[in-house]
């Protein structure tokens, strides 16, 4: 009897799972992962281990050099306006997240520059989880802080205006070592970070030069000794 019940919950979860995929490629958006390979992907930049790798559906990234490790989507490097859906999970303590409209930074300073939506434990300070963070080059503009519960406006003049957000997600709402969903928008120079359906943060930036207006996806590794998993990711383009 037990396993019969263990095998019904498993062709339940397996069902639920189906019907969400199908959903998701009605409302328009395309699985970019096929939860076997890594196809369609490039780790960026070198390193001297491979640290993503896929299991029973899932990508699994492992911080074994301190310091910034992206997996690219590779089929389309020069993304604009669309949306991002997937779910994560921090499996030990650390910091990652997703750079949008990614290009490599001239300046060095890091090994890219791009809008950065944050959703590691550990990085910028107590609003990191949920954050908005900027990868500038050096010297090229203002990097202005826009933690989780934050509206951010940047004027053409490269000054920032923040406000509160109304019932954003709190920090307690965002689960630790397990599964948590995420949406991130981006569409003309308007930018919104979602986490298990609520807003965590989101930015507007109308300067007049140094917008980052294309580029590509990478999902990140920070930190040397850290573990994430990412599952379920879908791409909706207009």
């Amino acid at each position: 009897m037990l396993k019969l019940k263990i095998h019904f919950a498993g062709l339940v979860l397996l069902f639920f799972t189906n019907t969400q995929s199908i959903a998701d490629e009605q409302d328009g958006f395309v699985s970019i992962f096929d939860g076997k390979t890594l196809k369609g992907w490039r780790s960026a930049p070198d390193t001297t281990y491979e640290p993503w790798s896929v299991k029973n559906g899932v990508i699994r990234g492992e911080g074994q050099e301190d310091r910034l490790i992206y997996l690219v989507y590779s089929e389309n490097e020069s993304l604009k306006d669309f949306e991002l859906k997937f779910q994560y999970k921090m499996v030990t303590k650390g910091n990652t997240g997703v750079e949008i409209r990614t290009r490599p930074d001239k300046t060095n300073k890091r090994p890219f520059e791009g809008y950065h939506a944050d959703i590691g434990h550990v990085g910028i300070g107590p609003g990191v989880l949920g954050a908005w963070d900027f990868h500038f080059g050096s010297g090229t503009r203002r990097e202005f802080p826009c933690p989780r519960g934050t509206r951010l406006v940047i004027d053409s003049d490269g000054k920032g205006k923040s406000e509160k957000i109304k019932d954003a997600i709190k920090l307690d709402e965002i689960k630790r070592h397990d599964w948590n969903s995420c949406r991130i928008l981006a569409k003309g120079n308007f930018f919104q970070l979602w986490i298990n359906n609520k807003l965590a943060s989101e930015f507007t930036d109308n300067i007049k030069k140094g917008q980052l207006e294309k580029g590509f996806i990478g999902l990140q590794l920070h930190d040397k000794g850290m573990v994430v998993e990412f599952k379920d990711i879908y791409l909706k383009t207009p």
